[in-house]
């Protein structure tokens, strides 16, 4: 189902919970969501849609790449840069990573560890500080 973008900012600076595998619906909503903003979104985390679970979503090529309860365990190659967000009005002043190192889960639940760099690594970053009740 496609949800509405929560835009309140002090819902979205609660730190989110973790997910379990009751939380597939948020999965399949955020994929909703994600697929009905693409021309303007690349990533979302679930308190965007109004859910305060660790979940997010992230566009990968052509692929929405789901992780849950996602952790980043290592950073490299810190840069500054500005970003945009679907909940937040104009650009902001945001410092990132080239490199990470992400420990999550898929939405089957299978444990991953993984290195992402450049866009991707930036756009991970962004919804795990959803997640953790960080706006830019």
């Amino acid at each position: 189902m496609i949800r509405d973008i929560n835009r309140n900012p002090l819902l979205l600076s609660k730190t989110a919970e973790p997910a379990t595998r009751g939380d597939k619906q948020i999965i399949t909503d955020l994929q909703d969501t994600l697929r009905a903003n693409a021309d303007r979104c690349v990533g979302m985390a679930a308190n965007m849609i109004g859910e305060n679970k660790n979940i997010i979503i992230v566009q990968i090529g052509p692929l929405p790449y789901i992780m849950v309860n996602p952790q980043i365990i290592s950073k490299a190659n810190p840069y500054r840069t500005e970003e945009g967000c679907l909940s937040l009005d104009g650009q902001r002043a945001a410092k990132r990573f080239k490199q990470i190192r992400v420990h999550y889960f898929d939405q089957n639940f299978a444990e991953h560890e993984q290195e992402f760099s450049d866009f991707t690594a930036q756009i991970i970053q962004h919804e795990v500080d959803h997640c953790a009740g960080i706006l830019i």
